[in-house]
C-alpha cells in the first residue's frame, strides 16, 4: 500500500508560484508513474499533469502547459509540482496520485493511490 503525502499549498495572489511536494512511502517509488490532479468546488477532478517512472517523460494539461512543471527526485521518493504565474481559475484542491506501472496516464481512473489533497487558492 503506497501512501502519499501533499504539502505546499496556500494562498497566493495571481502571478505568484508554489511548489507543491508529494511524499510517498514506497520505497520502490522509482517504479510508479505520477501524477498531479485537482478539482475545484462544484467540478470533477482533472488532469493537470504526468511524469513517467524513470525516463523524462511528462504531459501537461493545456491549461498549465508552459506555466506548470513536474518533476521527481525517486532518491527521496518524492515527485514536485512547480506552478508559476498562477491564475484565480487554478484554485483548487490538489491531489497526487500513483500507479505502478512506468507508462504514465491522464486518466484519473488508472491511479491506484492517492493523497489526501492540499488546498491553492490564487486570489485577483
Amino acid at each position: 500500500q503506497v501512501q502519499l503525502v501533499e504539502s505546499g499549498g496556500g494562498l497566493v495572489q495571481a502571478g505568484a508560484s508554489l511548489r507543491l511536494s508529494c511524499a510517498a512511502s514506497e520505497r520502490t517509488f522509482g517504479r510508479y508513474a505520477m501524477a498531479w490532479f485537482r478539482q475545484a468546488p462544484g467540478k470533477e477532478r482533472e488532469f493537470v499533469a504526468a511524469h513517467s517512472w524513470s525516463v523524462s517523460s511528462t504531459y501537461y494539461a493545456d491549461s498549465v502547459k508552459g506555466r506548470f512543471t513536474i518533476s521527481r527526485d525517486n532518491a527521496k521518493n518524492t515527485v514536485y509540482l512547480q506552478m508559476n504565474s498562477l491564475k484565480p481559475e487554478d484554485t483548487a484542491v490538489y491531489y497526487c496520485a500513483a500507479r505502478a506501472t512506468i507508462t504514465l496516464s491522464i486518466t484519473r481512473t488508472d491511479y491506484n493511490y492517492w493523497g489526501q489533497g492540499t488546498q491553492v487558492t490564487v486570489s485577483s
